[in-house]
C-alpha cells in the first residue's frame, strides 16, 4: 500500500515540473512498536505510524532539499508537494552550480520486500514478561516495518521493505552492577530469548561476588560482540569511506597506504545482502551486495558516495554521504564459544565497552573503558566483577598481531537508535579473543 501511495503521489508531482526541472523523491516509512520495560513489568506502550518524504529539484546542476510529513491523504499530500516545488523553484536561481552533483542516469529500479515474520506486539510483549520472570529487567523494544523508497523523472523507481525487533535490555543486581544484553532479528523465537536470559542469570551471580581491582598492564581479553560493536562504531565514523582515505583522515590510513596490515583473520566487508539497511540510495544508485573494506586483514576498497564518486571519478557503491557503514559484517573464525574460558585461561572476560575515542588516530590509537558485566578469569573459571578500568590499545594490535581468533558465529546487532526515527543500521560481528590488551588505569 505505501509502495502503490508513493509511486502515484511521484506521478503526480512529475505533472507540475516545469521546463528543463528533474525530480527526485525519497520516502522514508515506518510502522512502529514500542515497548518499555521496568523491573520486568510493562511501563509505556505504544504504536508510531511515520511517513516521511524528501523532494529535491534539479535544474542547470543546481539542486534544493525539502522534507515534509506526509498525512497519507492523497489530494493533501499533493497539494503539500506542489507548494514545496514552488519554494524549492524560488531558491533555485540564488544556489551555486553544485559541481558534485551526480545522480544515477542508467534507471535501475528494484524491490526487495521482505516477509513480515513478527508476532504481534501483545504475544511479545507477554513472551518477554513470561520469561523475564523475577528479574529486575529495564528494556525497550521497538518492532514493526521499516520502508524506503526511491522515484525520479528518468523512470527509476526502487522499493524497500523490512520487519524487525530490536529488544536492548540491562538486568541489575544493586547499585551499578548490571547485565546488559541484546535481542534483535526478524523472525522472533522465544527459546533464544529464554537463553540470552539464562546467560543473564549467570552472570548475575557472579556480579554477586566481591568485585576484584585488576593493576594496570597488558592482559588476555575476551571482547563479546557487543563489545565489539562498540569498537567497530568508532571505526564507521571516518575509517571506510573514500573521502577520507582520499584527504587522509582516515584512522585506518596506514592500513590504506601499506605501511601496516591486521590479521589475516580479518575479513570486514558492507554487507548489504545480509543487513537491513536498503540496497539503494537517495541519489538512484543501487548498492551491491557487498562491498569488500578488508581481505585478509589488508586494505581493499573503500565506500564510496554519489558526490565522491564525481569528486574522484570512480564507481558509486550507493553510499550516503558521510560514507559510513549501515551494514557491517566481520567474517566469524574457529573459536568454540563453550571453549571461551578455556582459551582465555587468566585474563579478562569484557561484556561491554564505552565512552570510546581515538586517543591517537594516526596508529588507530583507542580509548575507553569497562563497562557492565565485567570479570576477571583465572585457570579458566570466573572469579568475580571487575572494578572499572579504562583501556589503550591500537586496533592494529587488538586486531593484528595479538589477535587469538574470532568465534565462529557472527552475532546480529541492529542499532536501537530511534532519534527521528528508528535506524536501519545493523552490524554482524564475532567475539575476539586478544592477548596482550593494555589497561592504562
Amino acid at each position: 500500500m505505501k509502495k502503490a501511495y508513493f509511486y502515484e503521489l511521484m506521478d503526480k508531482a512529475e505533472q507540475r515540473l516545469q521546463k528543463g526541472e528533474e525530480l527526485i523523491l525519497a520516502f522514508h516509512g515506518e510502522d512502529s512498536d514500542f515497548c518499555r520495560f521496568n523491573q520486568g513489568k510493562v511501563r509505556q506502550i505504544g504504536k508510531v505510524h511515520h511517513d516521511r518524504l524528501l523532494v529535491r529539484l534539479v535544474k542547470d546542476n543546481r539542486h534544493a532539499l525539502y522534507e515534509l510529513t506526509l498525512t497519507g491523504q492523497m489530494a493533501e499530500d499533493i497539494t503539500r508537494v506542489a507548494s514545496t516545488l514552488s519554494s524549492l523553484r524560488a531558491m533555485i536561481p540564488h544556489l551555486p552550480a553544485d559541481p558534485y552533483l551526480i545522480q544515477n542516469r542508467e534507471p535501475t529500479s528494484s524491490e526487495r520486500v521482505e516477509s513480515n515474520r513478527l508476532p504481534s506486539i501483545e504475544q511479545w510483549t507477554e513472551a518477554v514478561r513470561h520469561e523475564v520472570g523475577d528479574l529486575d529487567f529495564v528494556g525497550i523494544q521497538a518492532a514493526g516495518g521499516m520502508y524506503r523508497g526511491f522515484a525520479n523523472t528518468l523512470g527509476q523507481r526502487n522499493w524497500y521493505e523490512n520487519y524487525s525487533f530490536n529488544l536492548d535490555w540491562s538486568v541489575y543486581h544493586e547499585t551499578d552492577k548490571a547485565v546488559k544484553d541484546n535481542y534483535a532479528g526478524f523472525s522472533w523465537d522465544n527459546q533464544s530469548l529464554k537463553g540470552k536470559l539464562q546467560n543473564c542469570r549467570e552472570q548475575l551471580e557472579h556480579l554477586k561476588k566481591p568485585s576484584i581491582t585488576i593493576k594496570p598492564g597488558a592482559y588476555r581479553v575476551y571482547l563479546t560482540p557487543m563489545a565489539m560493536a562498540e569498537v567497530m562504531s568508532l571505526l564507521e565514523w571516518r575509517a571506510f569511506g573514500l573521502k577520507s582515505q582520499r584527504t587522509k583522515s582516515s584512522p585506518l590510513r596506514r592500513l590504506v597506504e601499506g605501511k601496516q596490515v591486521l590479521s589475516p583473520m580479518i575479513h570486514l566487508s558492507e554487507d548489504v545482502s545480509g543487513g537491513m539497511a536498503p540496497d539503494f540510495d537517495e541519489f538512484g544508485f543501487t548498492k551491491p551486495d557487498a562491498v569488500s573494506l578488508i581481505a585478509g586483514g589488508r586494505h581493499q576498497g573503500a565506500l564510496v558516495s554519489a558526490r565522491s564518486s564525481r569528486e574522484y571519478q570512480l564507481p558509486p557503491t550507493g553510499a550516503h554521504e558521510g560514507e559510513s557503514p549501515e551494514s557491517l559484517y566481520l567474517q566469524p573464525g574457529a573459536l568454540k564459544p563453550n571453549s571461551i574460558l578455556r582459551e582465555l585461561g587468566d585474563g579478562l572476560y569484557i561484556s561491554n565497552l564505552w565512552y570510546m575515542n581515538f586517543s591517537d588516530p594516526e596508529t588507530c590509537r583507542m580509548t575507553g573503558m569497562t563497562r557492565f558485566a565485567s570479570f576477571w578469569v583465572q585457570n579458566s573459571q570466573i572469579q568475580g566483577p571487575v572494578n572499572v578500568m579504562r583501556f589503550d590499545e591500537s586496533l592494529y594490535r587488538m586486531l593484528g598481531d595479538n589477535l587469538l581468533g574470532l568465534t565462529d558465529r557472527s552475532d546480529m546487532l541492529l542499532s536501537s537508535s530511534t532519534y527521528d526515527s528508528r535506524s536501519t543500521h545493523s552490524m554482524r560481528l564475532p567475539g575476539a579473543l586478544i592477548d596482550r590488551f593494555a589497561f592504562t588505569l
